[in-house]
């Protein structure tokens, strides 16, 4: 393309508001201690951020301890992590170690049981979205629960009344009042 084509389409560009510049949703925002690490009684605390429940997405941060192992898990949609301190694996993958500074995507239909390692000295903290329900099983692949945006929401709702701490700044999207 020539220059002056380039040109009179930047300048077509210039002359039109694409983005709105009023009127634009407000960005929300949940601070490092806004929204309170609950005890989920497994080794793990959780930090739940964000819940989308017309999309079935949510959002938090764990804080798992030396040895935690989490139980296998199958996922409908798929995950994104970020690992801010500390390491974990899948029990099935031993050989690739998630570490501060690691991203990890997993595709929908994935299957695993996430092991923090035993011998590892402080905590290991990671930053979930997970999109879909997770389906919980047991070694011989029967289902023996479910975690989706809805029960996530409900069960860190009553954790955190449980400790006598507020769930108020979890940013919640499509829940009917």
């Amino acid at each position: 393309m020539e220059k002056p084509q380039i040109d009179n389409i930047m300048a077509d560009l210039a002359a039109r508001p694409i983005i709105p510049l009023h009127g634009a949703a407000e960005a929300l925002h949940v601070g490092d201690s806004d929204a309170p690490f609950v005890d989920i009684g497994d080794g793990t605390l959780i930090q739940l951020l964000m819940v989308d429940l017309a999309q079935n997405i949510w959002i938090t941060r764990n804080r798992m301890q030396p040895g935690t192992s989490v139980i296998k898990h199958y996922h409908t949609g798929s995950v994104y992590a970020f690992t801010l301190q500390g390491a974990w694996y899948y029990e099935e993958y031993p050989d690739t170690v998630n570490r501060a500074g690691s991203f990890l995507f997993e595709p929908a239909g994935s299957s695993h049981k996430l092991t923090v390692p035993a011998d590892q000295e402080g905590e290991t903290i990671v930053w979930f979205m997970i999109n879909g329900t997770n389906i919980n099983v047991d070694e011989q692949g029967n289902v023996i629960s479910i975690a989706d945006a809805f029960n996530v929401l409900e069960g860190y709702r009553l954790l955190c009344e449980m400790q006598g701490s507020s769930s108020e700044a979890v940013v919640v999207m499509g829940e009917q009042t």
